[in-house]
């Protein structure tokens, strides 16, 4: 009942005008009582003798009544403060730094609850009353609470801008319409935000697609890494049982042959035993009994050597198997760590793609003028990140390795298991071979002309193949091709041809830049070091190196500077049983620059090495 009472009263003592309790209050001759400073700003400076009315019964006075302070009033008002009758606002609706004040409390400031473009004012919930009660009121346009109004005010005229100018694409007042923009095409500024809020529509439709799809690509993405290091996993337990299994099969035939090895020492044995009761002579005995030693001296070799070759066969599958491993885990590492940071910029899109959608929303509930001068720039949605496919890549890879790895199995398996294979020990004998002239002329030359072509699977990934590939360019980084192989060098720029050569050979390469001419066995490492890869370097490789300062023979890591003719033409000639390797600078005569003469114990591969400037290259010649 209290409470009813002191609503009563601020009610009675409060101003109709400010909505406030009455300060300096005056009373009219119609009854009604409002602040001093109110009812003057309502009736205004004007002539003191117009008529002037009551802004709540519309009583007419003329001429304007004097205003006298209602000292009842005051005292009651002074009173219900000193009472603390008078009820305070909760905190959270006074206005703070960053909100937008309402403009017609006098004392402590409420927060706008709106704000009015025509008023170009901020008013709180109370203050604001009138603009639903009063008809011309009513017809004002009532935004959310904003601290830009004098934005919405022309500089020029000083008049509110209802009016959007498309042909300048601004907001102008009426004036503006009927002087500098007069023929533009203009429409009023609520028309044109309802048509940018339609586009705006769009836009976010777009943003929210465009995220869907992102959100879809990403988890595509991570199937494909899930598969890729699935594939991978199998990839390595796939290689390892291959490797483990050629190992036991290895170990087993090493059993077989020493007791091949042993049964035939017996029976050699045993005949000698034979031999020793038929002669009785003391010379045939002391014979016999050396043969014995030699046999027993032979067979201890014999199984001493069979167990030092399968221990190092062991020792390099094991050593194989551990470079597949490293390779395919390389090739998981590469993979992965691209398909995380494709990852990383999609998950990256989608959240500007959410903020730009955040922001389109907040701008489609503000006034007209911001919505237009913030849309272009927030309507725009940019590039795409693009998604290309690494799984194919990735499994292809992973299956390669795999199937070379189970060819090597299956090469070696039938090597130790063919039919009919017997290991016996015989007596060997020299094998003389006659030495053969080396031609002299290019015409003798061209008689053993080989056509040779380089192989793509040994090529490094820096290297293209042309012309029916017998070309090797280098190619600069960043146009390498991703294509891992286990016969593929790895690191150096290196390939080998597709032909084993024996017997007497011939070819020329064509160079350009600095190039390698080289011939190398089969089994050159393709990972690891220079010392271990590089043509030259080794004991299994010979190189000729070309450049515009001379010639460098090279080989087993030892250089030889090489004097002679300039060229670009290189010729190579191979007798593989003589030992004899040449090369030769082929100008209008054949001038020879190295000779090598040593034993090879395998069948050879041409070999080319471009180690240095991208664009460098060489061709296998064709001489036929």
């Amino acid at each position: 009942m209290a409470q009813q009472v002191i609503q009563l009263d601020q009610e009675k003592l409060s101003c109709s005008i400010c909505l406030d309790l009455l300060k300096e209050p005056v009373t009219i001759p119609c009854g009604h009582s409002y602040c001093m400073s109110c009812i003057k700003t309502y009736w205004g400076e004007d002539d003191q003798e117009k008529t002037h009315s009551c802004p709540q019964c519309r009583q007419s006075f003329t001429p304007r009544p004097a205003l006298v302070k209602n000292t009842m009033f005051a005292d009651l008002v002074e009173e219900l403060k000193k009472a603390g009758l008078q009820a305070a606002s909760p905190d959270h609706l006074y206005a703070g730094p960053g909100d937008v004040a309402c403009d017609f409390c006098t004392e402590r400031k409420l927060k706008a609850f709106k704000s009015c473009l025509v008023c170009l004012a901020s008013y709180c919930e109370q203050h604001l009353q009138p603009h639903y009660d009063v008809a011309p009121l009513k017809k004002h346009k009532l935004v959310e609470p904003t601290s830009r109004l004098q934005e919405n005010v022309c500089s020029l005229h000083d008049e509110v801008m209802k009016i959007y100018c498309r042909t300048d694409q601004k907001y102008i007042c009426y004036l503006c319409s009927m002087d500098e923009h007069k023929g533009h095409d203009t429409v009023s500024a609520a028309a044109e935000r309802a048509e940018r809020q339609k586009e705006l529509e769009v836009s976010r439709q777009k943003i929210k697609q465009r995220i869907q799809d992102r959100e879809k690509d990403v988890k595509v993405l991570q199937q494909e890494l899930e598969a890729i290091n699935l594939s991978a996993d199998k990839a390595v337990e796939n290689s390892e049982k291959i490797f483990t299994d050629l190992i036991r099969l290895i170990e087993k035939r090493s059993s077989e042959v020493k007791q091949q090895i042993r049964s035939q020492q017996k029976t050699d044995v045993s005949r000698q035993k034979i031999k020793q009761r038929i002669q009785d002579r003391e010379k045939d005995v002391k014979v016999l009994q050396q043969e014995l030693e030699a046999i027993n001296l032979s067979a201890d070799k014999a199984v001493e050597n069979s167990e030092k070759i399968f221990t190092d066969l062991i020792r390099l599958i094991e050593k194989r198997s551990s470079e597949v491993k490293q390779q395919i885990r390389s090739q998981q590492k590469t993979d992965v760590s691209r398909v995380k940071e494709l990852e990383e910029k999609l998950q990256e899109e989608i959240t500007k793609l959410r903020r730009k959608d955040a922001d389109l929303e907040q701008l489609s509930h503000t006034e007209d003028l911001t919505i237009l001068n913030k849309y272009p720039s927030l309507s725009h949605l940019g590039k795409s990140t693009s998604l290309p496919s690494i799984k194919q890549k990735s499994k292809q890879y992973f299956e390669d390795v795999t199937a070379a790895v189970s060819k090597v199995r299956d090469k070696l398996k039938a090597v130790l298991n063919e039919d009919g294979a017997k290991v016996s020990l015989k007596n060997t004998g020299a094998d003389v071979l006659p030495q053969h002239k080396e031609p002299k002329t290019r015409a003798e030359f061209l008689k053993y002309a080989r056509q040779i072509t380089l192989d793509p699977v040994t090529a490094n990934i820096f290297l293209s193949l042309s012309k029916n590939n017998r070309k090797a360019t280098l190619m600069p980084a960043g146009a390498e091709m991703f294509w891992i192989h286990p016969e593929k060098f790895f690191k150096w720029w290196q390939v080998l041809s597709t032909e084993g050569l024996t017997g007497r050979c011939y070819w020329e390469v064509k160079w350009s830049g600095k190039v390698l001419v080289a011939v190398a066995y089969k089994d050159i490492r393709r990972l690891g070091t220079r010392s271990e890869c590089g043509f030259g370097n080794n004991h299994k490789s010979w190189a000729l190196e070309c450049d515009s300062d001379g010639f460098t023979f090279r080989h087993n890591n030892n250089s030889t500077p090489i004097s002679g003719p300039q060229s670009s033409r290189i010729g190579v000639y191979l007798d593989h049983r003589a030992g004899t390797l040449s090369f030769y600078s082929v100008t209008k005569t054949m001038n020879l620059l190295h000779r090598v003469q040593t034993r090879f114990t395998q069948p050879l591969y041409a070999g080319l090495w471009l180690p240095e400037m991208a664009g460098d290259s060489a061709e296998v010649c064709e001489l036929r």
